[in-house]
C-alpha cells in the first residue's frame, strides 16, 4: 500500500500543493474523498464554502458542522493561495483518483482480512487465555499469539523475552555495570509494541492491578518510568509463557 499513497502524494502536490495544510492527514477517509470531488484548486473556488463543509461532513459524521466549516474554509483558503487554478493536463488528476480509488480498494481488502483473523482467533483457546489479562483487547490478543506462534518453540520464558526484544541489554565495561539496562529491542518488533500496548493499557484506569503493583514496587526503587515499562513489559511476556504452556489464565491475586 505505501508505494500507492507516495504516487498518490506525488501527484496530489503537483495539482494542489497546499491541499496538505488543510487536514491532519491526507489519507484520512474525509480527505481522500475530497479529493476525488475537487481534486483542483478550481474545483474547489467552484462551490462555495457552505457547499464544501456539507461535503465534509457528509464524509465524516462524528465531527461538528462548525469544525468542518472550518475546513471548508481553509481548504478555500488553500485554493485562493495556489498560482494555477486548474492543472494544464487531465492526466495528473486521472491518475490521482486512480490511486485513491485503489487505497480504498487495498482498506476494504485489509478489513475485510481482519475480520477472518479475529473469527479465526476466536476459535482459539490461548486466544481466550490472553485476552483474561486485564487491558488485553480484541486486536492485541490477536497480534501477540500470531508473532508468538506455538509456544513450544520457547524452552523457557527467557527465550520468548528475547524473541520479543525485552531483555534487558548489560552494559559492562572492566569494573563499571550500568545500573540501568535498556531493551535489546531484537526481534519481533510487533510483538514488542503490541506487549507495549498491553501495559499502558493495563496501568490505566486500575486495570491490571497485579502490573499495576510490579510497576509501583520499580517506580519506588528509584527507576525512572521508561525503565520501569520496559520491566513491566518482560514481566507481563513472562506471565504469558506460563499462562500458554499451562493452559491457564490470567489470576490477579
Amino acid at each position: 500500500m505505501e508505494p500507492i499513497r507516495q504516487s498518490s502524494w506525488s501527484q496530489q502536490d503537483i495539482i494542489f500543493p497546499e491541499y496538505k495544510k488543510v487536514f491532519g492527514s491526507i489519507y484520512s477517509n474525509v480527505s481522500l474523498h475530497m479529493l476525488l470531488d475537487f481534486p483542483t484548486p478550481g474545483s474547489v473556488l467552484s462551490v462555495g464554502i457552505e457547499k464544501l463543509a456539507e461535503s465534509i461532513k457528509s464524509y465524516c459524521h462524528t465531527r461538528s458542522y462548525s469544525w468542518a466549516l472550518n475546513k471548508a474554509t481553509r481548504l478555500h483558503e488553500a485554493a485562493l493561495m495556489d498560482p494555477f487554478q486548474e492543472a494544464l493536463y487531465h492526466s495528473p488528476i486521472i491518475s490521482l483518483k486512480m490511486y485513491i480509488k485503489l487505497l480504498f480498494e487495498y482498506q476494504e481488502h485489509l478489513s475485510v482480512l481482519k475480520h477472518e483473523i479475529d473469527d479465526q482467533a476466536k476459535k482459539l483457546d490461548d486466544y481466550h487465555l490472553i485476552q483474561s489479562i486485564p487491558g488485553v483487547g480484541d486486536k492485541i490478543a490477536a497480534t501477540i499469539l500470531s508473532e508468538i506462534g506455538e509456544i513450544e518453540r520457547f524452552c523457557h520464558p527467557k527465550k520468548l523475552a528475547a524473541f520479543s526484544g525485552v531483555d534487558p541489554r548489560v552494559h559492562e565495561s572492566g569494573k563499571f555495570k550500568a545500573t540501568q539496562n535498556r531493551m535489546t529491542k531484537r526481534g519481533s518488533s510487533k510483538l514488542r509494541q503490541a506487549l507495549y500496548t498491553a501495559v499502558l493499557c493495563g496501568l490505566r484506569k486500575s486495570r491490571n492491578t497485579k502490573l499495576i503493583a510490579y510497576y509501583q514496587s520499580k517506580r519506588e526503587e528509584g527507576k525512572p518510568h521508561k525503565v520501569v515499562m520496559g520491566a513491566c513489559m518482560n514481566k507481563l511476556i513472562h506471565w504469558i509463557f506460563y499462562m500458554l504452556k499451562r493452559k491457564e489464565a490470567f489470576v490477579e491475586t
